[in-house]
């Protein structure tokens, strides 16, 4: 590449995918800014390097978006690849999850997103094009039980991308939607960590199966992170980069369940999940 290209990366935290993508893009002799919330900053010290620089960004609030992004066109001039991977996981059964918890879930998975698309397009247009790289998941188009809420943050990402792919054509800015399959990271403990607050009353007896469920991702045969996100990379890299990019372990199987009828996948997730005893009151 005659010209490094300009990438900014959201939720790089220690653990993470984001941190994977920083050195991923850094490798393929990007200029990186790794960006995650205050408080875990010093996290990303380790991400450091002559083609990473980090910064402050939450992508929940306007004002943090709009100067994080300011300082990067203050710095390098233009962003051409937007890495919208900042998220958090909800579990818990959607009839008990506090609305608090999805509200939040909602706020920095679907219009973290988007606040982030709002700032960075305007800069896009004017250097003639870009790309934006939305992180949805496999459970964006297969919703499971015990992860309802996240999966409809997931939901939203792709519907929202699917209508950006078309209405930035014309500016030429590609839209990619990544959706991760099973990948190896710090996000399972994260959400097992989130149960801990919670005492449910009319799925007690499900907790169990809630907390497998909270960790499902992150088992033996999970993809590691970094074999995913230098596949990533490359594919967004390309002078015509894919729309969608289906990768990592258990895409296979979501992929059939998307094309199954809806009794064959409630069958599938009411065995999975420990849903099919009957409650006695």
């Amino acid at each position: 590449m005659s010209e490094r290209k300009v990438v900014l990366i959201t939720g790089c935290g220690k653990g993470g995918i984001g941190s994977d993508y920083c050195k991923a893009f850094a490798e393929l002799n990007c200029a990186v800014f790794a960006s995650d919330v205050s408080q875990r900053l010093p996290d990303l010290a380790d991400l450091q390097s002559d083609n990473v620089e980090t910064l402050e960004l939450d992508v929940s609030s306007d004002s943090s978006v709009a100067s994080a992004v300011d300082l990067v066109i203050s710095q390098r001039g233009k962003i051409d690849i937007l890495i919208n991977n900042a998220g958090i996981g909800s579990p818990g059964p959607l009839a008990e999850l506090p609305l608090d918890a999805a509200r939040k879930a909602y706020e920095i998975n679907a219009l973290g997103q988007l606040r982030m698309v709002q700032r960075v397009v305007p800069h896009m247009v004017a250097c003639g094009g870009g790309s934006i790289v939305n992180v949805g998941s496999v459970v964006g188009e297969v919703p499971t039980p015990w992860a309802g809420s996240y999966c409809a943050t997931k939901a939203y990402v792709h519907a929202m991308s699917h209508a950006l792919r078309v209405e930035l054509k014309p500016f030429g800015i590609n839209v990619v939607l990544v959706l991760p399959g099973a990948v190896r990271s710090s996000f399972g403990s994260n959400n097992v960590d989130r149960l801990k607050d919670y005492e449910w009353k009319i799925y007690k007896s499900f907790s169990d199966s809630i907390s497998e469920r909270a960790k499902a991702s992150q088992s033996g045969k999970s993809m590691d992170a970094s074999v995913f996100a230098r596949h990533v990379a490359r594919q967004v890299l390309n002078s015509s980069p894919p729309k969608t990019i289906m990768y990592g372990h258990m895409t296979g199987l979501f992929r059939v369940l998307s094309w199954s009828p809806l009794w064959l996948r409630d069958l599938f997730f009411t065995k999975r999940f420990k849903l099919n005893k009957v409650v006695v009151r």
